[in-house]
């Protein structure tokens, strides 16, 4: 059974735009190069059938795994999310208390997350420390390197 992960518009049509390059660009060039691989002679001692053949098995295992993600995505509907306490799709304003740094974050699903524009998981420890807080909580969050505690300062729609 899949699992559920809530997108928005542009995060699922970047899924299903990977998917279609993959089935009708990628899939048939794997299939043309077996078939070059194989005119060239005896299989059991030609090392770019196997190449090619073990190129096609990644190709068809992320085309699988791509459609088993889009099978359990959901589009989110951005102007119904709740800002009273933190969701996916919540851009959220915090101030670190051991150093007083504040941060913004929006929580996405993993598939868009990128941490240079701000983008975390919501399955990473911040994006699951954060997750149904309200402004004013403090989120006490465990990382990697120990512990912090996250103030919340204001929570907004992406």
């Amino acid at each position: 059974m899949s699992k559920v992960s809530y997108y928005t518009e542009e995060g699922l049509k970047k899924l299903r735009d990977e998917l279609n390059h993959l089935k009708d660009v990628e899939r048939p060039k794997a299939s043309q190069a077996i078939a070059e691989a194989r005119d060239k002679g005896d299989l059991s001692e030609n090392a770019e059938y196997d190449a090619a053949k073990e190129a096609q098995g990644f190709l068809e295992m992320r085309i699988a795994k791509l459609e088993e993600t889009l099978s359990g995505a959901r589009l989110i509907n951005e102007s119904e999310l709740d800002t009273s306490k933190v969701l996916v799709l919540s851009t959220v304003e915090v101030k670190n208390k051991a150093n007083g740094m504040q941060m913004s974050y929006t929580l996405v699903a993993q598939s868009e997350a990128d941490l240079a524009s701000g983008k975390i998981s919501v399955d990473s420890p911040i994006g699951k420390g954060l997750l149904g807080k309200e402004v004013g909580d403090t989120a006490t969050i465990q990382v990697p390197n120990g512990t912090i505690e996250l103030e919340i300062l204001s929570i907004s729609r992406e």
